[in-house]
């Protein structure tokens, strides 16, 4: 079973259309987990109570450096992808070098595509709510994990 592997985006279609002849519910997700925390943990356990497989987007480190800045990551993407792999509530992890989740959307095809609070169906970049429309997925959005972020953990470290 796919349960806490990595795949590339090559891999992801013969994947997908095994979860697919199983009849699972497939929620995706994405972002760049840098320096995970508590907060991760609930929004992705919130996530993955909408289907029964959790597939995790995660931005490379070139796409980490481009939206964070150039000190950003603090762990590197393989470093990410294991750890949240081997979370019970996370099924597939696959890295993707954009900016934007566009192709591993297109690829994964979820049934349903899971953001935090800090967006709105309507802020979701035009070309990943276009993949999500072509495949029919439902867009839900989950609040955030008040005080939790990677931006604040830094910051502390910074003045420590």
């Amino acid at each position: 079973m796919l349960s806490g592997k990595i795949l590339s985006l090559s891999e992801v279609a013969a994947s997908r259309a095994q979860l697919r002849e199983e009849g699972r519910v497939v929620v995706a997700t994405n972002g760049c987990f840098d320096l995970l925390h508590v907060g991760h943990l609930r929004y992705l356990t919130e996530a993955r109570a909408f289907g029964d497989f959790l597939w995790l987007g995660l931005n490379g480190d070139q796409s980490v450096r481009e939206l964070k800045g150039p000190s950003r990551p603090l762990v590197p993407e393989a470093d990410r992808a294991e750890l949240l792999a081997a979370w019970r509530v996370v099924d597939a992890v696959t890295i993707f070098p954009e900016m934007r989740a566009t192709e591993f959307l297109r690829v994964v095809q979820p049934d349903i595509y899971v953001k935090g609070g800090d967006y709105t169906p309507e802020s979701l970049d035009r070309e990943e709510a276009d993949a999500l429309r072509a495949c029919g997925a439902r867009i839900e959005i989950v609040r955030l994990v008040p005080g939790r972020s990677t931006s604040k953990l830094v910051e502390k470290m910074a003045h420590s």
